[in-house]
């Protein structure tokens, strides 16, 4: 294997493009064109490079078991089954999300140059990563990019003790003159549950104010939070926001709502049927929208050069982050040594050895 070993224990560094090469090779090898392969594969390295592994490689295992269950389907897109004016409804049947993401991409962002904005809510869809590298794809097409999605209930209400919301992911991007648009990308829990993962994996311990245990006590335990509940972040507004996205997604789309979301890491057979939504709004229609976006490079400047807070070496605008990291990554993506060891077992569960080309 040629991924280098890091000077931080267990950290494995790999070429990008290796590690992309190796991604589509496994996609491949169950049945997904070539094509959808290379572009799932690039989305999730992205996430690597971005330095958000929780929505990277690590994901592998999961997604092949899925496919191999057949709860993620082999196709390359979903079915518009609805398309009145600026509202398109989208069936995924199950496809990778990666997949319907970018066509919903398209098809709201085309429609939005002719009608002003669109609107895409996609039903039977499946996980696509962060929602971040789509309402950024939008941005980079000259509109105001919006992306969200439901989940399985995995947060209580303020004081309750049951799950009754996922943390259901909102992503809004700018177009900026800038080195990047200007986005805000989070789920709606004080953490992403892949976080939670990352850190059982690693028999390490998690703050106490991300999760709950099952009767609703604060969990410094990973493994006691991936059987009961993520804390919302904010408390009553991170709760309100995600019950609210769950309504819009699931709702508009026709699709599943709160429970009917089913586990994204329960039975592999069965579909996760999750509801997502896409919105773009685009900057030609508006009188003064051809300055909008030096409008959103100059505030974001003003946030990257405000005065900083003793000890703090950096102050980074929404969005700066995953473009700095990205940058100083120099194509490189650093790996847990579990979750370089779990791609290549996915791998050989697909039939092929990737090791000796990493």
């Amino acid at each position: 294997m040629s991924a280098a070993a890091d000077a931080i224990a267990d950290i494995v560094r790999v070429e990008a493009e290796r590690l992309t090469d190796a991604v589509a090779r496994i996609f491949v090898a169950l049945g997904i064109a070539p094509a959808d392969a290379d572009m799932v594969a690039n989305d999730l390295v992205i996430a690597e490079l971005e330095g958000i592994g929780s929505h990277g490689v690590m994901l592998m295992p999961m997604y092949v078991d899925r496919i191999l269950n057949g709860s993620v389907s082999k196709r390359s897109e979903g079915d518009v089954v609805s398309d009145i004016r600026t509202a398109i409804v989208v069936d995924a049947g199950n496809a990778l999300g990666q997949l319907t993401a970018h066509q919903s991409v398209k098809l709201a962002t085309d429609r939005a140059k002719n009608a002003g904005m669109a609107l895409v809510a996609v039903r039977n869809a499946f996980h696509f990563g962060t929602a971040g590298r789509y309402a950024r794809l939008i941005a980079e097409r000259g509109c105001i990019g919006v992306a969200m999605s439901n989940t399985r209930p995995l947060m209580p209400a303020p004081g309750g003790a049951e799950p009754i919301t996922g943390n259901n992911p909102i992503a809004i991007a700018l177009p900026s003159v800038g080195a990047f648009p200007v986005e805000v990308d989070m789920a709606l829990s004080a953490t992403a549950m892949g976080k939670i993962r990352l850190a059982a994996a690693a028999g390490g311990r998690i703050p106490p104010d991300w999760a709950m245990a099952a009767d609703g006590r604060p969990t410094t335990d990973p493994a006691e939070a991936i059987k009961g509940m993520l804390a919302p972040a904010a408390g009553p507004k991170g709760f309100g926001l995600a019950f609210v996205i769950d309504l819009l997604c699931g709702g508009l789309s026709g699709g599943a709502i709160g429970a009917e979301v089913r586990p994204l890491y329960g039975d592999p057979a069965e579909p996760y049927r999750c509801s997502q939504l896409f919105i773009a709004i685009d900057l030609a229609s508006f009188p003064d929208g051809a300055g909008f976006p030096q409008r959103v490079n100059e505030q974001a400047m003003r946030v990257s050069t405000s005065r900083r807070a003793p000890g703090v070496p950096r102050v980074y605008a929404p969005g700066e982050l995953a473009h700095a990291t990205r940058q100083a990554s120099a194509g490189q993506c650093r790996l847990s040594r579990q979750t370089l060891d779990s791609l290549i077992a996915a791998g050989r569960r697909a039939g092929i050895d990737i090791e000796t080309s990493l």
